[in-house]
């Protein structure tokens, strides 16, 4: 492994976090923290980013993890911050503002690169100011699903269900109940092997409350970003755009074009031509004419021409 660092960032609805990692996603230094500032458009994320990063140790390259769907760096949607964000390269924005490589991926998706083992069919729930997943098989990320919009009875969807507002609204235990609620509906849908749970109000949960579940540390938010630059960390599709490249070196092969050399092939199919006085196997044919009494009747006309010309003197 290169040894390369990271600047790690995870933009949540009460938080944003940065931090830089080393090769093997350990923190260099402890991360920096500033509340999320409300409206939050990406003008004004950059901006309270740029001093925080300014804070940190070099970096050579960035990942962050973003609270909403995101494709190939582009965020698709925002649910806590509004449709400023709609559509904006946010991949792209970080690596004009910071000068570097960037890569980006739902922020749940992050933390569950740092906390899954990479066995069997693994999930991870986030719980913060919604409802966060991500989903892993064999420590492949699945396409992303946001569960968080699925309806929860007529208690609208998962992200007003168990999100922080359902918190501060029902109290404790009752969101406990809420939550444990949930982990059933999950399992029941995807039959995972293993639930591990983060985000910033995991630590209201005590083991027996989540029974088989792990609860994470909230650090993984930023750790689990060293991922997002493996190879196979299934988010290679981030950053597309450089493997072309790679691919028009390999066009040398066309000049391995000495397949024109396949044209003593022809020659030897021309000698084998000209070696095909194999036709003179005709013969043979006159023998099949002794099976078939039609060709021997059509040779009889010559003779009848030459008693023509005979014909003529007279």
């Amino acid at each position: 492994m290169t040894d390369k660092h990271t600047l790690a960032i995870d933009i949540g609805g009460t938080g944003l976090k940065a931090a830089v990692l080393d090769s093997n996603g350990k923190l260099l230094v402890d991360r920096v923290r500033v509340p999320t500032p409300y409206p939050l458009t990406p003008h004004i994320f950059l901006d309270t980013l740029a001093p925080m990063v300014s804070a940190l140790p070099p970096f050579d390259r960035i990942s962050a993890g973003f609270p909403g769907f995101v494709r190939e760096g582009v965020i698709m949607t925002a649910p806590h911050f509004g449709d400023s964000w709609i559509d904006f390269p946010l991949a792209d924005a970080l690596t004009k503002k910071f000068g570097k490589p960037a890569r980006v991926i739902n922020d749940a998706e992050v933390q569950g690169f740092g906390a899954m083992q990479g066995k069997g069919i693994e999930l991870v729930i986030t719980l913060g100011t919604g409802l966060g997943t991500a989903l892993f098989r064999d420590g492949k990320l699945m396409p992303h699903m946001e569960f968080a919009h699925f309806p929860i009875r007529d208690k609208g969807e998962f992200n007003d269900y168990v999100g922080n507002a359902a918190l501060k609204k029902v109290g404790v235990k009752k969101w406990v109940s809420r939550v444990q609620k949930t982990i059933k509906v999950l399992f029941d849908l995807i039959r995972y092997d293993q639930l591990y749970i983060g985000g910033g109000n995991a630590s209201k949960l005590t083991p027996e409350q989540v029974g088989d579940a792990k609860v994470v540390a909230n650090e993984m938010g930023l750790t689990g970003g060293i991922r997002l630059w493996d190879d196979d960390g299934g988010v290679k599709a981030a950053a597309p755009a450089k493997k072309p490249a790679a691919a028009k070196k390999a066009a040398p092969a066309k000049k391995t074009a000495p397949a024109k050399k396949a044209a003593p092939a022809k020659q030897a199919a021309a000698a084998a031509k000209t070696a095909a006085p194999v036709k003179k196997a005709a013969p043979a044919k006159k023998a099949s004419t002794a099976n078939g009494a039609a060709k021997p009747a059509a040779k009889k006309p010559a003779p009848a021409r030459k008693a023509a010309a005979a014909a003529k003197p007279a």
